[in-house]
């Protein structure tokens, strides 16, 4: 179940039938005991579980389906960043060493399945009890609800925290959609979008100077978000650099044109690549207001056009 954008920042439900959570900046997993070993589930339903060896400690809760974020943190803080490194590592050996180093903490905040029971048809607030009787073991923790969004919104400001998700009471959970039941309100816009290209850098090395940023229409087409320079540093740029020289493709994959000082000396790609950034607002015309690359997304589909 995905929520809906707020109509503007800090815009939130308010009164009795909602409830109120933080919104981590980490990655969204499902997480199934329900074949007696633990298994972890991307947004897009790709199996992630071999890159967290340190969340096997489910098995500890036999039958449930849980639905929560994975998060990283640095400096006390989710870090979508730091996270990035832990994302497509595949390797039982690396994913060990990583998690006996950083290990990442999976935030719960949904239960649709326990003691053989399906909870997706009953309440949040009746999921929710279910949740908070569950004994979870080392690396999984119960992220917390509360009454006030107005404050919740202030304080997740005041800590550097995404921002604040409301859940309404009544609701029941509804398995990939996106419901104006759960409504969520960022502090900065974030955004999985495609790369239609790239830039190096005007001295000629060939090194990855921007990225030429896109999302599909409603009719599939690709429409220009904008260009993001900020972020491509250490092995995200190694990694992105690699993987772009081999989508490479002779014309513009944008439907609508790309500014001229955009595309000068641009390499189209064929937009395969998703990335995961961070930006300040959008403009009335669509584009992205000084966007940051955090990272290589795998586990989620891009956004469409009209997510603002």
């Amino acid at each position: 179940m995905l929520a809906t954008p707020a109509p503007s920042p800090g815009v939130l439900p308010t009164g009795a039938d909602w409830s109120f959570e933080v919104k981590w900046d980490g990655v969204r997993a499902i997480a199934d005991t329900t074949s007696g070993v633990p298994r972890l589930w991307s947004r897009n339903e790709r199996e992630i579980t071999a890159a967290y060896p340190e969340l096997t400690g489910l098995a500890s809760l036999p039958g449930v389906v849980l639905d929560g974020e994975i998060v990283q943190m640095s400096d006390g803080r989710p870090s979508f960043a730091a996270l990035a490194e832990r994302m497509h590592v595949r390797d039982a050996r690396r994913a060990q060493a990583l998690a006996e180093r950083s290990p990442v903490t999976y935030l719960v905040f949904d239960v649709l399945r326990a003691a053989d029971d399906d909870l997706a048809r009953h309440s949040y607030d009746e999921r929710r009890a279910v949740l908070e009787t569950l004994d979870l073991p080392e690396h999984v923790e119960l992220s917390p609800a509360y009454d006030d969004g107005a404050g919740l919104w202030q304080i997740t400001a005041e800590h550097g925290l995404e921002g604040v998700v409301a859940k309404r009471r009544s609701s029941t959970y509804r398995a990939g959609r996106r419901s104006p039941d759960w409504v969520k309100a960022a502090h900065h816009g974030t955004r999985a979008a495609l790369v239609g290209g790239w830039r190096g850098e005007s001295t000629g090395t060939g090194r990855l100077g921007a990225l030429l940023l896109g999302a599909p229409d409603e009719h599939g087409a690709l429409r220009y978000l904008g260009r993001a320079g900020s972020g491509l540093t250490g092995t995200l740029a190694t990694t992105l650099t690699t993987l772009l020289a081999h989508a490479g493709q002779a014309d513009s994959p944008f439907a609508d044109e790309v500014p001229p000082e955009d595309a000068r000396g641009a390499h189209w790609c064929t937009p395969v690549l998703v990335v995961d950034t961070r930006y300040l607002t959008r403009t009335p015309t669509g584009r992205l207001r000084q966007p940051v690359v955090r990272g290589l997304r795998t586990d989620t589909e891009p956004d469409p056009w009209e997510r603002a």
